[in-house]
């Protein structure tokens, strides 16, 4: 009787309700081909037919997660198939009733395959814990599975990932509370002295009023509100964000803690007031504000870009897709007492349209974003898509077009959709640009770049900083070499006059997968002999390329151009130390082991920046 009810069990799981148009089975494989590099992207569970075997049986265990509060659990899948096959594989998916009747069809048409229209959420080889799996048809997988809002079953297929043939369905498991609140991530507000605090939970607005409970560490506590969030699928503007790859994203809250005390050690915890007067807590957190702008004391900052997301249970292909991701990230937990503020300068978790990994790429970061302000810019993984504003008319972000990242991440830009901001840091300026959007002189951005670089006081935030995503400055990157500029196509054109006039110290980028570093530069001239040690007056920009955060490394030009001092093609970040107004260290440290192997120095006094140079002082003065 037991075998009868779990068939039927089965049968009503995959209700063969269609959802997608023909054309649109050719839409994704085009998809797949361009964004080949995310893993969910190789199946074609479009093409899913129903091969169910009550002979086969697959069981995960515990039913029941997070009972003491936790985000993150291990769950064990025994596996037991009557015909193994070393390309089958167990995918997870949540809700664990990934039938297709919730799709929507596209354009009101319908196809006459049965499919499913859902991707899993991470998946597995059968034979990845077992080399014997195909003899004995068992196996025993173990899966780690963060608080996503929903409950969880496990799929198993036959057939491989191009040809999915669904098998079996496990029982169904869940967190204690699948709504709580998850993964906060602390960000800059729009003046020094605010910090802001984004978490991701089920509860709308409706539900539970959110707020943030905080204050100095040891002292009273207050409490502040948050907005919230969300989006829908027709906020996506392609495939597969708006196909296979949409899973509802829940409710995102942001607190703006206001009129902090300089450099004094905060507590927090967010927090839901249910309707019936109970509330739901998150975990409790501290955070030390950010200096006063100019102050004189130490002040460390972590810049890399290019980072992505992997599994910790080896699912996703895990070694394949983003080799050094947990690498640097487990550096900077390790590290965590020895920096103030995170710059991650573009394409974060490369979702690519996979919503579900975003959750994942916020618990993966979660240690540091609850710890420090985690500060995020805008890449072509996050953006690109055509026809809708992108300055690149590619298909980088898999239908995103950076909707994921304006909500999941706070950001003081006075428009989150156009993605450049301003932060003032202790004795650090800070003009995150957004190179998926028009920098050139005369746009809306450009004018935003001067205004940041012109209205900073030197004497009191002596180290000014550019960045953006894509190499706007100097790279020896090997496509950048064939089309001989070392550069993004019109990158330094229009903003290197804004450089050398207002004296920018170094310019970040990342987009290049590997780390470099070029001389003191203007209009391809080296314009400093030194190597490592600079002092006096600020007469080019440094540019650094530091891309290497954990996606696939990317090779340099077979000739060292003479601008290029140092070229790393392994993973790795970066960390400015701001000892006083007059000393400055840049170190490079590789993410397998933490160590420094690159740095350089500046030290000057403020008449150093004052100091007429090439391009850099008023053309006309009272004098004159």
């Amino acid at each position: 009787m037991a075998d009868v009810v779990r068939w039927f069990k089965l049968m009503n799981m995959i209700l063969l309700v269609l959802c997608f148009a023909s054309s649109n089975v050719a839409v994704l494989a085009n998809v797949r081909h361009i964004i080949g590099e995310q893993p969910l992207s190789k199946i074609s569970i479009h093409k899913t037919t129903f091969a169910l075997d009550i002979r086969a049986t697959i069981k995960a265990t515990p039913s029941l997660l997070g009972l003491q509060g936790q985000d993150t659990e291990w769950v064990t899948v025994e596996l037991n198939a009557p015909d193994p096959s070393e390309d089958d594989w167990v995918g997870v998916f949540s809700p664990a009733n990934f039938n297709s009747a919730s799709c929507p069809p596209e354009n009101g048409e319908w196809i006459e395959t049965p499919y499913l229209c859902t991707a899993p959420i991470k998946y597995k080889y059968a034979n990845d814990s077992n080399s014997e799996y195909t003899t004995t048809g068992t196996a025993v997988l173990k899966f780690q599975l963060i608080n996503q809002r929903a409950d969880f079953s496990f799929a198993f297929f036959s057939g491989g990932l191009s040809s999915p043939k669904l098998v079996s369905v496990s029982n169904n498991i869940s967190f204690a509370n699948p709504k709580a609140p998850v993964f906060p991530r602390l960000a800059q507000g729009g003046s020094w002295d605010e910090m802001t605090v984004t978490w991701t939970s089920g509860y709308d607005i409706d539900e539970a009023i959110p707020f943030v409970q905080w204050g100095p560490e040891g002292g009273k506590k207050r409490r502040s509100p948050a907005g919230t969030l969300t989006f829908s699928r027709n906020s996506m503007c392609g495939p597969p964000a708006r196909t296979v790859g949409w899973r509802d994203p829940g409710f995102i809250h942001t607190s703006f803690l206001k009129d902090l005390w300089p450099n004094l050690r905060y507590t927090y915890r967010v927090g839901h007031l249910l309707s019936n007067g109970s509330y739901i807590w998150g975990m409790a957190y501290s955070f030390r504000a950010s200096p006063f702008p100019g102050q004189n004391s130490l002040q460390r900052v972590i810049i890399f870009g290019d980072m992505g997301k992997a599994e910790r249970d080896g699912s996703n292909e895990y070694a394949n897709y983003q080799p050094g991701s947990l690498n640097t990230t487990d550096q900077l937990i390790k590290d965590l007492d020895n920096y103030d503020i995170v710059f991650h300068i573009g394409d974060m978790p490369y979702a690519n349209g996979y919503i579900s990994q975003w959750d994942q790429f916020t618990a993966q970061v979660a240690p540091i974003s609850s710890a420090v302000p985690y500060m995020v810019a805008s890449g072509n993984h996050e953006r690109d898509w055509p026809n809708t504003g992108s300055f690149y008319n590619t298909e980088d972000s898999g239908g995103e077009c950076g909707v994921l990242a304006e909500t999941m991440y706070y950001v003081p830009a006075e428009n989150r959709a156009k993605f450049w901001y301003k932060v003032d840091y202790g004795m650090f300026r800070f003009c995150i640009a957004d190179s998926e959007h028009d920098w050139r002189e005369g746009s809306e951005q450009y004018k935003f770049i001067e205004h940041c670089l012109a209205t900073v006081d030197r004497r009191k935030q002596p180290w000014l900083i550019f960045s953006a995503h894509r190499v706007l400055g100097y790279s020896s990157n090997s496509w950048y070499g064939l089309e001989g500029s070392f550069e993004e196509p019109m990158g330094r054109e229009s903003l290197q006059g804004l450089w050398q006039k207002y004296k920018v110290d170094i310019a970040f980028y990342g987009h290049v997968h590997n780390y470099e570093r070029s001389c003191p530069i203007y209009q391809n001239q080296c314009v400093n002999s030194e190597k490592s040690h600079y002092s006096g007056t600020v007469n080019g920009t440094i540019h650094v390329v530091v891309g290497g955060g954990g996606s696939h490394l990317s090779d340099y030009t077979q000739i060292t151009p003479v601008w290029s001092l140092f070229r790393d093609h392994d993973f790795g970040y970066g960390k400015l130390t701001a000892f006083n107004h007059s000393y400055l260290l840049w170190e490079y440290m590789k993410s397998s082991d933490g160590k420094v192997y690159d740095s350089f120095t500046i030290s000057r006094d403020y008449r150093d920046v004052l100091a007429c140079v090439h391009d850099g002082c008023e053309k006309i003065t009272l004098a004159t």
